[in-house]
């Protein structure tokens, strides 16, 4: 059963600290649409580096790129998304609220007397499903017409299989390579929701990776392994963790195979990453529909071949959440209860918080300039309000592993309080060496 009380502590917490805010609020909100806040969009931002870190930067054989988002609309008749991008969509004809055909909360067959509408709870108020595809649809011109028909792109994997052969030539790559894009994408979902899981508007990091055919079941083992261990290294619990193999109708038509890492949210076992071997399926169409050669001549073997293709597809949004929802902890302390956001340093969004003990004696002064030292290195916040006790807390829910102190040692000794957010021990360091302390914590290794 869904723990819909965690999520509820969650989406207040990430308000409250600047997480995640409902987009356009004062005007009632838009439904499932959200707006990152200053510690949400660092949080992000850091995913979105390590898994750029891991695919491009610390690889030879992977290129980056940046595609439109708006694409010629033929791109989408290739991949099939014009056609059979559609789920089956219900209304309630009392309540006028629309489902998906296959909601599991509805009761009986919709479209006859039995079926009873999940919200209003009225028998036989059903329609009969009808498919609703799920493409936003605008036009590109002044003309609103069909031959001025574009769409907001549903997925970023087509941009990289239109760029192929540009990337492949300007890089001078050799197959087996492939081509990294983070970027946003759109889908005009029925049933959204759970906060910033499933939402219309939203951030991919795809990555397409093409190899000679025949290889292409060796290549997809081993990018299944690399993909859940960097999931271990974002320091992810590997007990919440698992995969999840498609099979029968749930295989996608464009998949040989297709395994997806799920994480154990409040709301149930979920995708927060897919691993397809995709064959040959969209190169071919591409190349069909275009009309243009996309075959691969590989000099060494002296012979020409379409490319397989293996994808790794994981969600900026849904990988900030997984963080959020795996950091959360309350704790009893002194007769209160504490509330930790328990990053690994190398994630959190603040990696230090810095305080002057009291607003006296020049302990403003040297906390000032020490974080304005501190903040060319990395992300810190400075607080001089109210008891250090709650500047802790305050931090603790944010998810800062270090809170600096300025105290009367720091006027005297030039050392300072370093303290730890998980053990909430503390120690002294030298003012000198407070950077180079935090840094050397920072940037180690992510446990699994």
């Amino acid at each position: 059963m869904a723990d819909t009380t965690l999520m509820d502590k969650l989406v207040s917490l990430c308000k409250r600290r600047g997480f995640v805010f409902q987009s356009s609020e004062i005007y009632g909100g838009l439904g499932s649409v959200w707006d990152y806040g200053p510690l949400g969009v660092e949080l992000k931002k850091n995913v979105k580096d390590r898994w750029w870190n891991a695919m491009v930067h610390a690889r030879d054989d992977i290129e980056g790129l940046d595609a439109a988002i708006l694409m010629h609309p033929k791109v989408w008749e290739a991949s099939g998304h014009v056609a059979g991008f559609t789920d089956p969509l219900v209304d309630c004809r009392q309540c006028k609220n629309r489902f998906r055909a296959d909601d599991p909360r509805i009761k009986g067959t919709p479209g006859q007397p039995d079926a009873q509408c999940p919200v209003c709870g009225t028998r036989g108020s059903l329609t009969e499903p009808r498919m609703f595809n799920l493409m936003f649809r605008t036009f590109m011109g002044p003309v609103e017409d069909s031959a001025a028909v574009v769409y907001l792109r549903p997925e970023t994997a087509q941009g990289i299989y239109v760029n192929y052969l540009n990337v492949l030539q300007s890089s001078r790559q050799r197959i087996p390579f492939g081509i990294a894009q983070i970027g946003k994408a759109f889908r005009n979902e029925i049933t959204p929701g759970n906060f910033i899981f499933r939402t219309r508007e939203f951030e991919q990091m795809e990555m397409q990776f093409f190899v000679q055919p025949g290889t292409d079941t060796e290549w997809f083992e081993r990018w299944r392994e690399w993909r859940m261990a960097w999931h271990h290294s974002m320091g992810l619990n590997p007990a919440k963790l698992q995969w999840h193999q498609h099979a029968g109708s749930e295989l996608a038509h464009y998949a040989r195979a297709a395994f997806d890492i799920q994480y154990q949210f409040p709301f149930g076992w979920q995708e927060i990453e897919g691993i397809h071997n995709r064959g040959d399926f969209d190169l071919s169409r591409h190349q069909e529909y275009s009309g243009k050669k996309l075959e691969y001549f590989d000099q060494a073997a002296n012979q020409k071949y379409l490319p397989n293709i293996v994808e790794t597809s994981a969600g900026a949004d849904r990988v900030a959440l997984t963080l959020l929802v795996d950091a959360y902890r309350e704790e009893a302390v002194e007769g209160e209860t504490r509330v930790v956001l328990g990053f690994h340093p190398a994630v959190a969004p603040i990696k230090a918080g810095v305080f002057p003990l009291v607003k006296k004696d020049g302990m403003p002064e040297l906390a000032t300039t020490l974080y304005h030292e501190l903040r060319r290195e990395f992300t810190c916040f400075y607080d001089d309000s109210g008891a250090i006790g709650r500047r802790y807390r305050r931090m603790d829910e944010a998810g800062t592993p270090f809170g600096v102190t300025v105290d009367g040692e720091t006027i005297t000794g030039r050392t300072v309080t370093v303290r730890h957010r998980d053990t909430m021990q503390q120690e002294r360091v030298g003012v000198d060496r407070v950077a180079e302390y935090v840094k050397d914590k920072v940037s180690g290794k992510l446990s699994s």
